[in-house]
């Protein structure tokens, strides 16, 4: 056979289906990124392009006031609430994962009289609207101190009952093979959490964590509220300082939005192989 004839052999066969299926997918993931583009569109425009009745999917003029007036100044609070958010995201998110992991696996495996009820009562939480539960909070880390500070931020979202359930769910469909091993090498309960199911959970812990870093990254109401000192504001708050009763700065709204939500896709792009093998094969193969 000649050359032509095998490379010809090899050409993938094109459906009308998979043509379709592409084509879907490529309108649905339009349609999701349109928002950003929005977003984009209006931080190069000025107010009055904006505003203008003429409306245009491309800017008349780049105009990058905008991203240059977040950063210029003695104290740019656009930087400080980025560094504020860091921080708060990534320890917050981290000590979620510890703490609600750790309360997964006891729920689901560590032997107890009344560990049902236990779970019944953690989900019972869930039923109280965060409304509830805000102004209590609030009255707490008041009196503890912790107003206008890091743990005023952080600790009173390092425990989720959500999370907890999610991965007493994944601890019960846990290999108990592989802990029946660490039990023979004389690993109690402790052991076998921390050096055999947690280094096997790390795709479903990505997956876990991506969530949390967005909803802490993406917290407003907590923070406005516990963050009485502007140096202590996250992006969220700082994003909100451009839309007042008084004034509407749309060009530094939409570019303080871009801005704000970058980390997050860099986030994304970064554990979205993780995210995919955790969703598809629960954080370890069967």
């Amino acid at each position: 056979m000649s050359a032509a004839g095998r490379f010809a052999g090899r050409v993938p066969r094109v459906t009308v289906g998979a043509v379709v299926l592409y084509a879907t997918l490529t309108l649905v993931a339009l349609l999701f990124l349109l928002p950003y583009l929005l977003i984009l569109r209006n931080a190069l425009s000025t107010d009055a392009d904006i505003t203008s009745p003429g409306w245009s999917p491309l800017p008349r003029e780049l105009d990058w006031g905008g991203f240059a007036a977040l950063f210029s100044g003695r104290d740019p609070l656009m930087a400080t609430g980025l560094r504020n958010s860091a921080v708060v995201a990534v320890l917050q998110t981290a000590g979620r994962l510890l703490v609600c992991s750790a309360a997964g696996y006891a729920l689901a495996r560590v032997p107890y009289r009344h560990a049902g009820k236990l779970v019944l009562v953690v989900l019972a939480t869930l039923m109280i609207p965060a409304a509830v539960t805000f102004v209590p909070t609030f009255v707490v880390v008041s009196s503890l101190g912790w107003v206008s500070s890091w743990r005023g931020l952080i600790v009173p979202g390092l425990f989720s009952a959500f999370t907890a359930f999610l991965f007493r769910q994944y601890f019960l469909a846990f290999p108990r093979e592989l802990e029946d091993a660490a039990r023979v090498d004389g690993l109690g309960y402790w052991g076998t959490y921390w050096r055999v199911v947690l280094p096997n959970s790390l795709p479903f812990l990505a997956a876990i964590g991506l969530i949390s870093f967005v909803e802490s990254w993406n917290s407003f109401l907590w923070p406005l509220v516990i963050a009485q000192d502007a140096s202590m504001w996250t992006v969220q708050v700082v994003l909100s300082t451009h839309l007042t009763a008084q004034t509407a700065d749309l060009q530094g709204l939409f570019a303080s939005a871009a801005v704000s939500v970058a980390p997050l896709v860099l986030v994304f792009v970064l554990l979205q192989r993780h995210i995919v093998y955790g969703a598809t094969e629960a954080g370890i193969r069967r």
